[in-house]
């Protein structure tokens, strides 16, 4: 069995899931506020669109973003000489467009649930903003950024439709364990495709299991 495709794949959840906290946790925090405007509420629509957006619409539209003779993807080929379409990179960037709400979406709604209160008096104290989140506010939400940072890895881990449009099915490069399941149904091999599944399965089983133990545990504990 060609374990290729499953470290491939874990490279690509970790990698995704590093860049998605430290983009994602500034973004809830902002989102969070209490105030409101019109740009606010087209930025959370976007970030919310891979929720609902079928797979292969996200991805024919980031294919043509990407594309070195379109957009994005020609100024970074012709500035920086960078090709998103059919590379590693390109997944990677796909990936963090596709599983941002999965990163966002619970911190948000932790930070939006607790007592203003707690961030006032921080400010009472002399500390900043970033302070009052990182010191005050973030300890409080553990269970949720377990649970952001869990689903974002694991939904990386199943990503098919958009990571095929983007990086198509190369060895070694974006043949992904999600792609490598589709190719061995297509070519018949279903012993390989089993293989394949079951260790995404085992895998996501038992993330969501630790995050239920965590956030159990947490919940029994008093806030630090």
């Amino acid at each position: 069995m060609d374990l290729s495709p499953i470290w491939l794949t874990l490279k690509l959840a970790a990698i995704t899931t590093l860049l998605l906290l430290i983009v994602g946790l500034p973004l809830a925090w902002w989102l969070s506020s209490k105030s409101r405007s019109v740009f606010k509420l087209v930025v959370e629509a976007l970030i919310t669109m891979p929720l609902v957006l079928p797979p292969s619409v996200l991805g024919f539209y980031l294919l043509l973003a990407f594309s070195p003779q379109h957009g994005v993807g020609k100024w970074l080929q012709d500035t920086f000489d960078i090709q998103l379409v059919f590379s590693f990179k390109g997944l990677v960037l796909a990936s963090v467009i596709y599983s941002m709400p999965f990163m966002t979406g619970p911190i948000k709604s932790a930070l939006q649930q607790l007592p203003q209160s707690l961030a006032q008096a921080s400010y009472t104290l002399g500390k900043t903003q970033w302070q009052t989140f990182k010191s005050v506010l973030l300890p409080c939400i553990k269970p949720s950024l377990a649970t952001a940072l869990v689903l974002t890895f694991a939904h990386t881990l199943g990503e098919f439709g958009v990571v095929l449009m983007i990086g198509g099915n190369i060895p070694n490069v974006t043949r992904v364990a999600s792609i490598a399941v589709y190719d061995s149904v297509e070519r018949m091999d279903y012993a390989s495709a089993n293989n394949y599944s079951l260790i995404l399965f085992a895998l996501t089983f038992v993330m969501v299991i630790g995050v239920f133990m965590f956030n159990k545990y947490q919940a029994k504990s008093p806030l630090e």
